[in-house]
This record gives C-alpha cells, structure tokens and sequence, in this order.
C-alpha cells in the first residue's frame, strides 16, 4: 500500500513539474522581453526620478544637514569643541544627490 501512495505521489510532482516547467522553457529569449520593458519604459522611470527622487532626497539631506549644523554648534557652545564629522558627511551626501542626476544616467545607460 505504501508503494502505490509512493508512486502516486512522484508522478503527480512529475505531472506538475510537467505542466508548470513547459511555458516557462518554451517562453522564448527572456533576455530580449526584459531589454524591450525595460526601453519602454527607461524614460518614465528618468523622469520620475529626476522629479521625485532626487528632490525628495535632497529636501531630507538639507533638513538632517541644517539639523545637524545647529545641534553641533549648540554642542560647541556647551563643550567648546565644534564636531565637524556629522555635518561633512551629510554635506558631501547633499552635495552628491544635487549633482547625481548629471551624471547617473550615462552611468546606467539611460
């Protein structure tokens, strides 16, 4: 009884293994279906990025930069030493993120 259960069981998986792996083989070149989507649709995701993503991480960068100018000038007011490291790294990331659109693009091919 244990073999007929057994047997049933490795050709149902055979079965489906059957049904689900055949479209997938038979699919054609994915490769060449990726690059089209991807064509079609390379200037929608530039535009979208140049006018949300890259404003919206500029606005958070300014804010944390400003922030962090302030808490570290509060900061030199109390101990007497201005910590520098804070607020040159969030310069260099917003100095970065203005001026990645310029160049970002001839990095990705678009």
């Amino acid at each position: 009884m244990n073999h007929k259960k057994a047997i049933c069981v490795l050709l149902t998986i055979a079965a489906v293994t059957a049904l689900c792996c055949t479209p997938a083989l038979a699919a054609g070149d994915v490769a060449a279906a990726v690059e089209s989507t991807w064509k079609g649709a390379a200037t929608q995701i530039k535009t979208v990025v140049e006018n949300v993503v890259f404003p919206a991480l500029d606005m958070v960068l300014a804010i944390a930069f400003f922030t962090k100018l302030g808490m570290a000038y509060f900061d030199y007011r109390k101990h007497g030493q201005f910590e520098w490291t804070g607020p040159v790294i969030l310069f260099a990331c917003l100095v970065f993120t203005l001026t990645a659109p310029s160049y970002i693009w001839g990095i990705i091919g678009i």
